[in-house]
């Protein structure tokens, strides 16, 4: 094919998600220099990759308000094929998301060859190879027409100035060098969620060690964080070195904040992914989900923490609730074994 002018890649899915396709971005900035890049994403998530190098624009799906409906997603698409696109690449295999691929009627879309409808929507399919394949490398086959091909380039996440002023004025506070912990500890999913009094006692010793910490939390979550913070100060002193940042930050914000923390610990979830894709170290839970799946963090100072069970995992994201009742594969994993893991990447 020639080289396409105005390239579209779809990737609506959970926040982690859109990390994760940030080297397929990359690859196509290389593979094709002078092409206009648009980055479809969920509603809501346009701001953090706002300053993404090689993205011409980042653009909002509102898959959960007004362009929930399959009528709106045949609108969307029809409008967004008057818009002189000619590479589609959609990473999802929804029947909503083909009905936005296939009514562009864009020469050349690419996307995943199940359902049996993404036959009918793409005019290239290629196997996700789910099983034998990491996330990252399940996006590249979609490139595999385009012939590019694994390993995938390296990608970071690059964050709007103001973002990362907050986060540099914010520091700039601090007085004495002290190591920063910060702590996300909540998650979309219940199941993922590592027990409160757990979160609290690693802040606990952290502060004792020397470290501050930093406690943050999206909408909704504050009452978590509160607690969280609440058990690190339970030797009853002032809270000295302790800051819960819950529901004060932008989605930018936070992810300049993790990316100057000397340690993150997290569930599994979108905030693990806004860590390591800026290179900060990581310590990950895993409970419902499992490594193996490829959703996971692949910086080179990321560690996963897992309990192995044979009942893991129980679903892709986790459900609502332990199928079995009893929730081993977060209550089982220690206090002790993760803050040996994040005193190491602390130095302390």
């Amino acid at each position: 094919m020639d080289a396409p002018r105005k390239i579209a890649v779809w990737q609506t899915a959970f926040l982690g998600d859109a990390v994760l396709t940030l080297p397929l971005l990359r690859a196509l900035n290389l593979r094709f220099p002078e092409a206009e890049v648009h980055f479809f994403v969920r509603r809501g998530f346009e701001p953090l990759f706002a300053a993404q190098p090689g993205v011409t624009a980042v653009r909002g799906f509102d898959k959960r308000g007004a362009q929930k409906s399959l009528p709106a997603a045949v609108r969307l698409g029809r409008a967004l094929g008057r818009e002189g696109f000619d590479l589609w690449i959609g990473t999802h295999k929804s029947l909503r998301s083909a009905l936005v691929a296939g009514s562009t009627g864009i020469v050349r879309r690419v996307g995943y060859d199940a359902p049996w409808f993404n036959r009918l929507a793409y005019t290239d399919v290629v196997p996700r190879r789910f099983d034998e394949l990491e996330e990252v490398e399940r996006l590249f086959q979609l490139l595999r027409p385009l012939g590019i091909k694994t390993p995938a380039p390296e990608a970071t996440l690059v964050l709007p100035e103001d973002a990362r002023a907050a986060a540099n004025g914010f520091w700039a506070g601090y007085t004495a060098r002290r190591p920063v912990l910060g702590i996300h500890p909540g998650s979309t999913w219940p199941t993922k969620c590592w027990p409160v009094e757990y979160f609290g006692e690693v802040a606990r010793r952290a502060r004792k060690a020397g470290a501050r910490v930093l406690v943050f939390g999206g909408p909704g979550e504050e009452p978590v964080a509160a607690r969280v913070a609440a058990l690190a100060r339970r030797d009853g002193d002032d809270g000295d070195g302790i800051a819960d940042l819950s529901g004060k930050l932008s989605l930018p914000e936070l992810a300049a904040y993790l990316g100057k923390c000397d340690a993150c610990l997290t569930n599994d979830s979108g905030p693990m992914h806004l860590a390591w894709v800026q290179g900060a170290p990581l310590t990950a839970l895993f409970g419902p989900t499992v490594r193996s799946l490829g959703f996971f963090p692949r910086g080179k100072g990321s560690t996963v923490m897992e309990i192995p069970l044979d009942c893991r995992p129980c679903g892709l994201h986790g459900p609502r609730k332990c199928p079995l009742d009893h929730h081993r594969c977060m209550g089982d994993l220690s206090p002790d074994a993760v803050w040996e893991n994040v005193r190491g990447k602390l130095g302390l």
